[in-house]
């Protein structure tokens, strides 16, 4: 029996909240789903209590997810399901109790991983939503699968996505006996390209996305992330700049070049566009030695805050964001190489897993483009079938982003504009200034834009929330004008808000008018 007419059919004295969720528990723990999804083997069904912390010790350890709370009687269902002869997704969908909104979202991943963002399944369920993720083909953080197997880099590319939102529309549909009545996915960096190669392939999956930082023209983000590192070079190399170089004296000299250029002294580069670092102002003096740096190295910082082009003058990839050097000496600045990009060099471009990151060229970022490996690219200049269906698209991006620099959404937009100048009828963008990459930073950063932290001490709605504000769009027809975001003390919502700005739909950017900085109301969009 269906659960919706298995509701109906309880007495009334019956219908209190022990015997729902009695009722629910035991709709789950009978539930089939490898019955409705080809070939699928199930991997985990039971029932999750509100108030649980689930014990997620089976995760691959490199995903850092070794548990996660829950805040909505839930059905957890796990399946894997064949992709091809040699590949396959992990796939969980979460089936909350409450759920009469009828609203469906999928979840992104990150980085090149195949890690299920667990904090956006809560997250989902806690506001009402089925929710679903997968390993996007792989497991683990690295890309070593993908070495001689393209199948893995095709479900990576495109298909795992896909292939969940098919499995649980049908698992849905069984479950409730009825689909959902909205669709919705959010993610953020490679996730926020996901939501456009979606939207760009499959217009019929969902009818909301939420697409952060995206990682859209994938193949030369992958060249510009691989271009530091010979530039830099190694931890202790000849003219190597420490990290303690770059969060003290390079940071510091950025944020005097330009954090009052919007009049305010505040930690925060509001409007990055405007910010053009001249290094040479840190150049040793004669007979200077400390607190300052060598022609070299001055060199080495023309290169990496410049426009990353061919040496025909042809743009690979835009500026990095001046002001994310405290977090990006973490990957970017670190004298290694970026991860991401080695493994995507290694086990896609050339299937060489001895590919050396210090040899990295043009001509490499080129072969990468050439290769394209299943239109991962997602570099869509319309969209189409997508806006004629009415789907609806927001995108957000950290003005101190350490890893996608904000001038590629901003580039990737105004593209589109240029093909379409109705694009704000469907797609929306806000640059949150002073975050940095999908999360965190000294600006106004809790959007609601996943899981955990970047939606605690927020309300669920659209004014503050961009999960919510997409929700509004599709379903009330009321497109975002402003996104507030807000900075808690220490980070933490229970210290209280230290302040909040009102984020500009671009290309509108914040202007200070005066009063106190921390007010909303001292800024105005111009």
């Amino acid at each position: 029996m269906l659960l919706s007419n298995f509701y109906w059919c309880l007495p009334v004295l019956l219908q209190g909240a022990t015997a729902y969720s009695e009722a629910f528990r035991k709709h789950c723990l009978s539930f089939t789903p490898e019955n409705c999804i080809t070939d699928s083997i199930r991997t985990r069904l039971e029932f999750i209590p509100s108030g649980t912390t689930l014990n997620l010790s089976d995760n691959v350890a490199s995903c850092n997810r070794p548990s996660q709370a829950v805040s909505a009687d839930l059905c957890r269902i796990a399946l894997q399901i064949p992709t091809s002869k040699r590949s396959s997704i992990s796939f969980e969908v979460w089936f909350p109790q409450s759920w009469s909104k009828k609203r469906y979202v999928a979840t992104g991943n990150g980085g090149i991983d195949g890690c299920i963002k667990y904090e956006d399944l809560a997250y989902g369920t806690a506001n009402g939503f089925v929710a679903m993720g997968t390993n996007n083909g792989h497991n683990g953080t690295t890309g070593v699968e993908m070495y001689n197997n393209p199948d893995i880099i095709e479900d990576f590319s495109y298909r795992a996505l896909h292939t969940g939102t098919v499995a649980a529309k049908k698992l849905i549909k069984r479950f409730y006996g009825m689909s959902p009545a909205h669709s919705y996915f959010i993610g953020c960096s490679l996730g926020g390209r996901m939501g456009i190669k979606a939207a760009e392939d499959f217009p019929e999956d969902y009818d909301g996305i939420v697409a952060g930082c995206p990682a859209v023209d994938f193949n030369n983000l992958q060249g510009e992330r691989a271009m530091f590192y010979p530039i830099t070079g190694a931890v202790g190399s000849a003219n190597y700049i420490s990290k303690e170089t770059w969060t003290g004296l390079i940071h510091e000299e950025i944020l005097k070049q330009c954090d009052t250029i919007d009049h305010v002294k505040d930690g925060i580069i509001e409007v990055p566009g405007k910010c053009f670092f001249d290094p040479q102002t840190l150049l040793c003096k004669p007979y200077q030695t400390t607190d300052c740096l060598n022609s070299d190295q001055v060199e080495q910082l023309q290169k990496i805050y410049a426009p990353y082009t061919y040496s025909n003058g042809t743009l690979i990839f835009p500026r990095m964001n001046p002001g994310n050097e405290l977090q990006a000496v973490q990957k970017l600045l670190a004298g290694s190489p970026f991860s991401y990009s080695q493994d995507w060099f290694r086990y896609v471009v050339y299937n060489d897993p001895n590919w050396d990151a210090s040899t990295y060229n043009e001509e490499d970022v080129k072969n990468a483009d050439l290769l394209n490996p299943f239109n991962i690219r997602t570099y869509p200049k319309v969209l189409p079938r997508f806006k004629k269906r009415g789907g609806k698209i927001l995108s957000y991006h950290g003005g101190q982003d350490h890893q996608i620099t904000s001038f590629n959404t901003e580039r990737f937009w105004d593209r589109m504009f240029r093909a379409d100048p109705h694009i704000r009828d469907y797609y929306r963008f806000f640059r949150i200034s002073g975050m940095f990459h999908c999360s965190t930073g000294p600006g106004a950063w809790v959007v609601g834009q996943g899981g955990g932290a970047p939606a605690n001490g927020i309300p669920f709605e659209p004014k503050q929330n961009i999960f919510a504000a997409i929700v509004d769009w599709v379903e009330y027809g009321k497109a975002p004008n402003s996104l507030m975001g807000t900075k808690f003390v220490n980070d933490d919502p229970w210290q209280g808000i230290e302040f909040q700005r009102s984020h500009c739909l671009y290309p509108s950017t914040q202007t200070y008018i005066g009063g106190d900085y921390k007010q909303p109301s001292s800024w105005r969009c111009k």
